[in-house]
């Protein structure tokens, strides 16, 4: 009987009680926080709008034979001519060959060195050491490839360079970096690790501390030393990151660094440091040719696209990794 009752009351208690009101999806939307992170996201949209995609209407160049008198849309329009016109040049295959090869060497040397540095790092226990090392490799990247050309220069000049003045107490040398090819080429990817492996291992030191300590103690207990608690926890730790700089590393492929070859480059090293950067360059400066400057940054922005979206794919096919 007692059952019974409480049964009842519960029962008559549920009908009493109203129905939760239902709320509209963009004000759940605001109460989880969400609008706030649009906001955060608006200046940089915002510069992503104005800078880099209503300039795309100036990609309809690539298809006339501008002349900057007429306005943009008072061009004569010649289709794929300016294709036919660029490729037919004698320069044009060998500053690709020039670019990839450039940019894939830059990419095989220079992508694992901040990694390592970051494993190296994070074995150092002394915080002002560790502090004060970062501080120094840092710097080299706030320093403009203009200001770092001139003290690259310097450096390995022929006649008064401080490395040919090192290498000549060893009866080396001297030797001609910056006016021959086979020299200047490796100078190009030295530098740029110099310039960049500091900063550049920053992602990989902000990932290594958000792994649990208690997994390195774990690993302790089991016996294994620092390079199986290396293998075991702090690279699976990195991949994720590793894996997105290597699908992003993947787009720059035709990026061989104009900066820093403009600045350094010269007629000796032409044939085997000129880049599709610094053709552009030559051919809107030099022959004022608009249109097939405008088809060079066209033709590089969809490559880049598709070794991304390669990159991209090989990472979720192989990794399970994915940017969604």
């Amino acid at each position: 009987m007692n059952d019974t009752t409480l049964c009842e009351q519960e029962a008559q208690r549920e009908e009493q009680t109203p129905p939760p009101v239902k709320k509209g999806k963009f004000k759940l939307y605001v109460e989880k926080g969400f609008l706030s992170y649009d906001f955060m996201m608006l200046p940089g949209m915002l510069f992503l709008l104005i800078f880099n995609i209503i300039p795309m209407y100036g990609l309809i160049i690539a298809f006339q034979d501008f002349i900057p008198s007429k306005g943009l849309f008072e061009q004569e329009w010649v289709g794929f001519q300016n294709f036919v016109d660029l490729f037919d040049r004698p320069e044009t295959w060998g500053v690709i060959g020039n670019t990839f090869k450039i940019a894939i060497l830059k990419i095989i040397f220079t992508f694992p060195v901040p990694i390592i540095f970051a494993l190296l790092m994070n074995e150092v226990r002394v915080l002002g050491l560790k502090k004060g090392i970062q501080t120094v490799v840092y710097l080299p990247n706030f320093i403009s490839w203009v200001i770092m050309a001139g003290i690259i220069l310097d450096m390995f000049s022929l006649e008064n360079g401080v490395v040919n003045n090192v290498l000549g107490w060893f009866g080396i040398g001297p030797i001609e970096f910056l006016g021959e090819t086979k020299y200047f080429v490796p100078l190009l990817i030295y530098t740029e690790i110099w310039k960049s492996f500091g900063w550049g291992s920053i992602i990989y030191l902000a990932s290594l501390s958000a792994v649990d300590p208690t997994l390195y103690e774990s690993c302790v207990i089991d016996g294994a030393r620092r390079w199986k608690q290396t293998l075991a926890v702090t690279l699976p730790a990195m991949v994720p990151i590793i894996t997105l700089s290597a699908v992003l590393k993947l787009g720059d492929v035709l990026n061989a660094g104009f900066d820093q070859i403009f600045n350094l480059y010269n007629e000796n090293v032409m044939d085997g440091a000129d880049i599709i950067d610094t053709f552009t360059y030559r051919l809107f400066k030099d022959e004022y040719a608009w249109s097939q400057s405008t088809l060079i940054g066209l033709i590089k922005s969809v490559v880049s696209m598709v070794f991304i979206l390669t990159g991209w794919g090989l990472a979720r096919k192989l990794t399970n990794y994915s940017v969604f």
